[in-house]
């Protein structure tokens, strides 16, 4: 039973190693990265109006389960020059952030792999910084999450906040 473990998990390994070989070989050529304004999304459009949730508790639970995570050491990037290769993940529902902009001097977005391990990137804030460009941070953080964790496709955007 032991042997049939061991042979799956040596084939489940040769096969997460090859997907990784194919996508990278589809990446565009000229230092493995794409220009700036192929790596980033479009700018968002405004968020709606805020609205306050109802007083009291959620009446589905807490949003997010309790789960054992590990924060690594934040990693502090220059605007636009983070050192991790962009990784294509997949389209999600981005935040809506109501913060005063005006007030923001540095962001810090986190993400999450599946172990729950966390792995945080602050940007200090510039005269003009606004929610166009909260995804350049928050798709740093992606990025770090997916390289860092040997490329696990299920790290997600865990939280954003400003100082």
């Amino acid at each position: 039973m032991s042997s049939r473990r061991v042979s799956l998990s040596i084939a489940l390994l040769s096969g997460a190693v090859l997907l990784v070989q194919l996508a990278r070989a589809e990446e565009p050529r000229g230092g493995g990265r794409g220009s700036e304004n192929e790596r980033r999304a479009p700018p968002r459009a405004p968020p709606p109006k805020f609205q306050a949730h109802p007083p009291g508790v959620h009446p589905h639970g807490p949003v997010v389960r309790q789960h054992p995570v590990r924060v690594m050491a934040p990693a502090v990037v220059a605007r636009g020059h983070n050192r991790w290769a962009h990784w294509g993940h997949p389209e999600f529902a981005r935040p809506a952030y109501y913060w005063d902009w005006g007030a923001v001097r540095g962001v810090t977005c986190i993400a999450e792999d599946s172990y729950g391990d966390q792995y945080p990137v602050s940007e200090t804030a510039f005269a003009g910084f606004g929610l166009s460009n909260m995804t350049a941070i928050e798709d740093d953080a992606l990025d770090r999450c997916y390289a860092e964790s040997g490329q696990d496709p299920s790290c997600f955007l865990a939280t954003c906040t400003h100082y």
